[in-house]
């Protein structure tokens, strides 16, 4: 990363605790390893997440625990700040909960945009990070993040938007898009038929198409190599004791991962990137 003249600031808006590590974690971690204040605004806490019962011990809530992970991970990872929307989680597609009255796909794009506007605003990022327009993998609150974070930061420079704050407006210069590796997506495919079961049905509860997700398409503008904050993520991972966080490091996956990825994946979604942009620094050209 070259060396930077002011202080660089980097903002990633996702849905749900545990977003800001297995997906973009490395990359979170290795900015923050250069100095970069790191922020995360999280809309929702995870409050329909499976959790194993054995784990609600000493809380009061799936939301309070899962708080707490994400809390472990960003001090792992090395996060400035964690900034809560204050939604609901919205279940996967065709759950009761996407009707929940707080719930995040149900809240109007607007008012989400611009309660993301206003962390802009006050936080002052050069470089935001969200979700790829299909959010990884069709999740509601994904794709509602994405979008209100997509309308915010053009939002956060209009000056007849007025932040209940008074923060004044402010343009980031970089929006991407994080996006997962369409190779391992592929080489998840073949491994699913292979132990007998069907891609188009994958997750605990059957819900994931990941066959369907592999052939969506997003132009790749930016790889961030993370390998020298690995065990970084590795750690920030294991906070996130209900979701799995032990098996994604130690399990059947790791080999994989470890072998193809190290590398996280971005779209440059603002400015239009020329024809051939390739970063290698999310900030590069910023200052």
């Amino acid at each position: 990363m070259q060396s930077l003249k002011d202080k660089a600031v980097l903002l990633a808006v996702l849905a749900h605790p545990d977003d800001e590590t297995f997906g973009m974690g490395g990359t979170l971690a290795y900015y923050a390893s250069q100095g970069v204040d790191v922020h995360l605004v999280c809309a929702t806490r995870g409050e329909v997440g499976e959790v194993d019962p054995a784990l609600l011990q000493g809380v009061e809530s799936i939301a309070e625990l899962r708080e707490g992970e994400l809390r472990c991970a960003a001090g792992v990872l090395g996060l400035q700040g964690v900034h809560f929307l204050n939604y609901r989680d919205s279940g996967m597609p065709g759950s009761a909960d996407n009707h929940h009255p707080q719930a995040l796909a149900a809240a109007p794009e607007a008012e989400v945009a611009g309660k993301v506007a206003d962390h802009i605003r006050r936080l002052k990022p050069q470089v935001v990070l969200t979700f790829d327009p299909i959010g990884g993998y069709r999740h509601p609150d994904h794709i509602a993040i994405q979008r209100a974070t997509t309308l915010a930061f053009q939002l956060a420079d209009n000056a007849t938007y007025i932040s209940p704050g008074g923060e004044l407006p402010y343009q980031p210069q970089r929006l991407f898009y994080h996006t997962i590796s369409r190779s391992f997506l592929w080489m998840a495919v073949a491994l699913i038929i292979l132990s007998g079961k069907d891609p188009r049905r994958f997750g605990a509860n059957g819900d994931i198409d990941i066959l369907s997700i592999a052939k969506e398409h997003f132009p790749i503008h930016a790889r961030i190599n993370y390998r020298v904050v690995a065990e970084v993520r590795d750690r920030a991972a294991q906070c996130h004791v209900s979701q799995g966080g032990a098996e994604v490091v130690k399990g059947g996956q790791a080999w994989l991962r470890k072998l193809i990825l190290q590398r996280e994946l971005f779209s440059q979604a603002w400015p239009s990137p020329r024809r051939g942009t390739h970063h290698t620094d999310l900030f590069s050209g910023v200052f």
